[in-house]
């Protein structure tokens, strides 16, 4: 598994992490919603869940859940800030199409289904 985190996007984590006492590290997965299918999920992980698969990128340590995983390994998550808006922007190869708003997408498993 590899997820890893760009350094714009490492350095909001470890911000966040520092800021959240008790927090473990980044909670990152998918669920089901939007006109395409999937979109992410991104908290702080408070907990370790059974079930969680957990790595570690540059020491934040990063849970994903094993139904997520398929769709996520290999994503690379980044942050932007532009003007006033913040956002996460995930690279994730696993990705075959997208809505036209960007806010969720499908995977070659979802085309065959």
């Amino acid at each position: 598994m590899a997820i890893s985190l760009a350094p714009a996007a490492l350095e909001r984590v470890q911000g966040f992490l520092a800021a959240t006492p008790g927090a473990l590290g980044l909670r990152f997965g998918v669920k089901r919603t939007g006109c395409s299918g999937w979109s992410y999920v991104v908290d702080l992980a408070r907990d370790e869940r059974p079930g969680d698969v957990v790595s570690e990128y540059a020491g934040v340590r990063i849970f994903i859940d094993a139904d997520s995983l398929p769709m996520v390994d290999g994503t690379e998550i980044d942050f932007h800030k532009q003007g006033l808006n913040e956002q996460f922007l995930f690279r994730n190869p696993n990705v075959a199409g997208e809505c036209g708003c960007g806010s969720s997408f499908t995977t070659d498993a979802d085309k065959a289904a």
